[in-house]
C-alpha cells in the first residue's frame, strides 16, 4: 500500500450511514470491479469499484460486501467476502488480504472467503427476513457501459435465483451519501491536491521551447509516484498550440514551440481519491499581451464562479450565470459582438463558439463524482471550477481549474497554494530558466 493508513472509522461510519437509508428487511450487495483484459494474456491495472471502496476501504479484486442491517444474527449484518489466498496465487500475484488484514482496513468484523458467499446469501434471503434487495449499478449521467460489469452479472444471477423479491437501486442512495465528504475524505483529497501542486511546480521549472508534450507528462508522473500516488487521476491532457482547443486531447505527442500556450489538465490521485487541476502556461515563460488578456478573462470568471457556487444553488442555474459572464468577457475580447448576440439562436448562443463545456462537476472517488446534478449544492461537497476560452483561429485555448469544498459561509479552495496568477507563473518560470 503506497498511501498512509486511512483508518477504519471512515468506512465504518459510511456503512452505518448506508444502513439508516435502507428500508426495513433489506440486504445490499456490492461487488468489486473486474480486472479488465487487453490482448493475449494482458490486463489493465485494477481500479476498484468506488462504492465498494467507499464502504470498506478494500482495494482487491473479487471482493463482495454484504450489508443486511436487520439480520437476526448481528455478526452477519456486515460481511466482507474475499478470495482465499493460496501458495500458488501468491507466487504469481503477490500477497492477498488475510481476514485479519481486511478487518483492520474495513472494520468489518465478519470476513469470509468467496466460497461461502452463495450459502450465506441464501440463508439471508430465505430465513433472514429479507424482503428488499438493493443492487448496485453505474447510474452516472455520463456513463456508457459497453462492457458488462461484475455487478451487472450479479444482478442477472440474483434476479434469476431469487425472482420474487423487491429489487431496488442503491445507486441513488450512494450518490446522496458520497456527495457530502467526511472530514477524512477531505484530508485525502487535499493530499492529492498537494501532490498535484508538486508536479505542477516541477513542470514550471522544466518547460522550455523544444520540449515534447510527453516529456512534460513524464515530469508529472515522476513527481506523483515519488510522493505516494499511484499516478494520474485521469488521462493527462498536455496540449500545446492548436491542441489546447481540444477538450480531451490525450495524445501528448507534439513539440512545444516558443510563443505557444501549454494547457495542462493533469492531476494526481491519492488513496483512490482524486484531484483535478488545469493550468495554462506560456512555453516561452512570458505571455503575450493577447494571451494575457484571454487568461485574465478566464481567471476573472473563475473567481466570480467561486462566489456563486454556494449551498442551495442548483448547478444548472449556476452554469447559466457563468455563461452570462462569459458572454460579457468575449465581448470585451472582441471575439463576439452585439450583432452576434442579436442574431444568435437560443439553442446555439454566440458564446458557445469559444466556451463549450460545463464549468463544474463534483469530485471525489471518481473524478466526475456521483450525485444528482439537479439537487441543491450542499455544504461539504467538493466541486471543480473550470471555465475556459478556446480560440481556434488564434490556436489558443485557456482553461483554469481549482477544486473547492463548499462551505457554509465561504468555500475552501483545496488548490489555493497552486500558482494561478499570470504574473506569479511568469516569475516562477523565469527563475527556472535562470
Amino acid at each position: 500500500m503506497r498511501h498512509e493508513p486511512i483508518g477504519q472509522q471512515l468506512f465504518t461510519t459510511n456503512r452505518k450511514r448506508l444502513a439508516k437509508l435502507l428500508k426495513p428487511g433489506s440486504v445490499s450487495v456490492f461487488n468489486s470491479n473486474d480486472i479488465m483484459p487487453t490482448n493475449a494474456d494482458g490486463t489493465l491495472g485494477f481500479k476498484q469499484n468506488s462504492d465498494l471502496y467507499y464502504l470498506s476501504g478494500i482495494h482487491q479484486e473479487e471482493s463482495i460486501l454484504v450489508v443486511c442491517p436487520d439480520f437476526p444474527d448481528k455478526k452477519f449484518r456486515e460481511v466482507l467476502f474475499l478470495k482465499e489466498p493460496n501458495e500458488l496465487m501468491e507466487k504469481w500475484e503477490g500477497h492477498k488480504l488475510t481476514k485479519r488484514e481486511a478487518f483492520e482496513i474495513s472494520g468489518v468484523e465478519t470476513v469470509m472467503w468467496l466460497s461461502d458467499f452463495e450459502k450465506l446469501l441464501h440463508h439471508m434471503m430465505t430465513i433472514g427476513g429479507v424482503e428488499n434487495v438493493y443492487l448496485n449499478t453505474n447510474e452516472h449521467y455520463r456513463a456508457e457501459e459497453v462492457v458488462q460489469t461484475r455487478d451487472a452479472r450479479f444482478i442477472n444471477w440474483c434476479q434469476k435465483t431469487y425472482p420474487l423479491y423487491r429489487y431496488r437501486r442503491v445507486a441513488p442512495i450512494m450518490g446522496e451519501l458520497r456527495s457530502v465528504k467526511q472530514p477524512r475524505e477531505l484530508e485525502l483529497i487535499q493530499k492529492a491536491c498537494d501532490i498535484t501542486e508538486c508536479g505542477f511546480r516541477r513542470v514550471l521549472n522544466y518547460l522550455r521551447p523544444g520540449v515534447m508534450e510527453y516529456e512534460i507528462e513524464a515530469e508529472f508522473i515522476h513527481e506523483f509516484v515519488r510522493l505516494g500516488s499511484k499516478g494520474f487521476a485521469y488521462g493527462p491532457i498536455i496540449a500545446s498550440g492548436e491542441n489546447n482547443v481540444i477538450l480531451h486531447y490525450v495524445e501528448n505527442s507534439r513539440q512545444c514551440h516558443a510563443g505557444d500556450l501549454l494547457l495542462l489538465d493533469v492531476a494526481a490521485e491519492y488513496a483512490n481519491y482524486n484531484s483535478d487541476l488545469t493550468r495554462t502556461i506560456p512555453v516561452s515563460g512570458k505571455f503575450t499581451q493577447r494571451q494575457k488578456d484571454v487568461y485574465h478573462a478566464v481567471h476573472r470568471i473563475q473567481r466570480e464562479a467561486n462566489k456563486i457556487l454556494r449551498p442551495g444553488v442548483v448547478y444548472f442555474d449556476y452554469q447559466k450565470e457563468i455563461e452570462k459572464m462569459m458572454e460579457s468577457e468575449l465581448l470585451k475580447l472582441k471575439l463576439i459582438d452585439k450583432t452576434d448576440i442579436k442574431n444568435q439562436h437560443k439553442d446555439n448562443p454566440a458564446f458557445k463558439r469559444y466556451f463549450y463545456h460545463g464549468t463544474s462537476h463534483m469530485l471525489g472517488l471518481d473524478v466526475h463524482d456521483v450525485g444528482n446534478m439537479h439537487n441543491k449544492i450542499q455544504v461539504g461537497s467538493v466541486w471543480t471550477i473550470e471555465p475556459g476560452i478556446y480560440v481556434k483561429e488564434e490556436k489558443m485555448g485557456v482553461r483554469l481549474e481549482n477544486n473547492v469544498v463548499i462551505g457554509k459561509n465561504k468555500n475552501f479552495d483545496l488548490m489555493q497554494n497552486i500558482p494561478i496568477e499570470a504574473e506569479e507563473i511568469e516569475e516562477i518560470m523565469s527563475h527556472g530558466k535562470s
